[in-house]
């Protein structure tokens, strides 16, 4: 299918524009659903690791920052070629400022999809822009044997399982334990590097 320069260019718009909106009445809703149900451990772990999983393009049980970086180029391009084909509705190849229209006239159908679908790979290529590449490789049995661990810490009551108050609880405890560490970087910070007089 020829898909031309206008339709993509409707894309980019409509993910800009129609995300913001998305954001605003659908985002505060996710965390509460995702709260909901009990998470088993396994299925916790699997969580943490199946995108480092899926970016480890020669199998050999490492991710590099290089497989992590064509892993993310490779969803973001699925997902921009599923909104054009959703927003195409008559499948000509190119969409019509009708066919533009239509999610946004339907509660930012097309948007929410876009937005939906943002997870881990997409957070993996930002902690990539934040902390550098010197975090890679990525050994992804490390990472599955520091996912069970937190598991343990997150399982209050060492059931197996992990309900939306005790995950609630970690992530206050995990903010609470950033900020405090944000805080001790500040205070050191002028202790660290004091101004030292020109010698004579």
């Amino acid at each position: 299918m020829n898909k031309t320069l206008g339709g993509i260019a409707a894309i980019a718009i409509l993910t800009v524009f129609g995300g913001v909106a998305v954001a605003q009445t659908a985002a505060p809703q996710r965390p509460a659903r995702a709260m909901a149900q009990p998470v088993s451990q396994a299925d916790f772990v699997q969580r943490r690791v199946e995108r480092l999983r899926a970016a480890d393009a020669d199998r050999d049980g490492t991710v590099t920052a290089e497989e992590m970086r064509a892993a993310g180029q490779a969803k973001r391009a699925e997902r921009r070629t599923a909104l054009f084909d959703r927003l195409d509705a008559n499948k000509d190849g190119s969409i019509s400022r009708a066919e533009f229209d239509a999610p946004r006239a339907d509660g930012q159908r097309a948007g929410r999809g876009e937005r939906g679908h943002r997870g881990g790979m997409h957070r993996g290529a930002q902690r990539m822009g934040r902390n550098g590449e010197g975090r890679f490789p990525v050994v992804i049995a490390e990472a599955e044997r520091k996912a069970t661990e937190a598991f343990a810490r997150l399982d209050a009551n060492r059931d197996g399982s992990l309900t939306g108050e005790e995950r609630r609880a970690g992530m206050q405890a995990r903010r609470a334990e950033m900020r405090q560490k944000h805080q001790e970087r500040r205070q050191a910070a002028p202790a660290a590097s004091p101004s030292t007089p020109a010698s004579e």
